[in-house]
Order: C-alpha cells, then sequence, then structure tokens
C-alpha cells in the first residue's frame, strides 16, 4: 500500500528503475524541520545494449542525496543507491544505468529543479 501511493508522489518513472528499501520521517537537526526520508535501490537489470551474460552486478554506488518537492509541511530526500556491474573478464570494466530523472549536477530531481527555475 504504502508504495502505491508513493508512485503518485515520486518522480514520474523512478518506480521503473528503483524500489523503495526504507521509508522513515526524520528530525534536521540543523533546520529543526521534519524531514521525511526515502530510500531506493536500482532494480538489477543491466543498461541495454550490454550482455548479460559478460557482467556481474557487483553492489552499488555510495547513495546520492536528492531533495524533491515538499509534502505536507515535510521536506523530501531521496536517497538513491545506484547499482554497478563489473565485466566477468576485464575486472576493471564497470558500466551503470543513467537515468535522465536528476538534474546533472544538482542535488534536486529533475521535476523540482525546473520548477525552481519558472519561479520569479
Amino acid at each position: 500500500m504504502e508504495k502505491d501511493i508513493l508512485s503518485y508522489i515520486l518522480p514520474e518513472g523512478l518506480l521503473e528503475h528503483f524500489i523503495i528499501t526504507q521509508v522513515e520521517e526524520t528530525m534536521d537537526e540543523a533546520t529543526k524541520t521534519k524531514v521525511l526520508r526515502i530510500e531506493l535501490e536500482e532494480k538489477n537489470q543491466i543498461p541495454s545494449g550490454y550482455e548479460a551474460s559478460q557482467y556481474e552486478s557487483k553492489g552499488f554506488y555510495p547513495g546520492k542525496r536528492i531533495h524533491d518537492f515538499p509534502i505536507r509541511d515535510r521536506a523530501v530526500t531521496l536517497v538513491i543507491r545506484r547499482r554497478r556491474w563489473r565485466h566477468k573478464v576485464n575486472k576493471n570494466e564497470e558500466i551503470h544505468n543513467d537515468y535522465p530523472l536528476f538534474t546533472e549536477g544538482s542535488k534536486f530531481t529533475r521535476e523540482f529543479s525546473d520548477f525552481l527555475k519558472d519561479t520569479d
């Protein structure tokens, strides 16, 4: 049920590629505001154009914290853990998926970043 509700709130397309692993409300000690922290982990789907039999999942990159639209007077922080795959023979070759959900060089979702740009 929780996942169904969050699919309406999270950036469009996010749950096609990620699963929700944790949802918790915390307190930001610096600002004394409530924060809804949603942790997501990338599904085990190798990037297109690569042969799955040649690569193996080797865990995740460190979680990236991204700010999204506030919900009910709570800041929203998405913690995104992207998966990495390593070539089975050439151990130095790693690949990962790239998603257009996040603004490059920003700590905001693309939708939230676009919203902030449009305000005066």
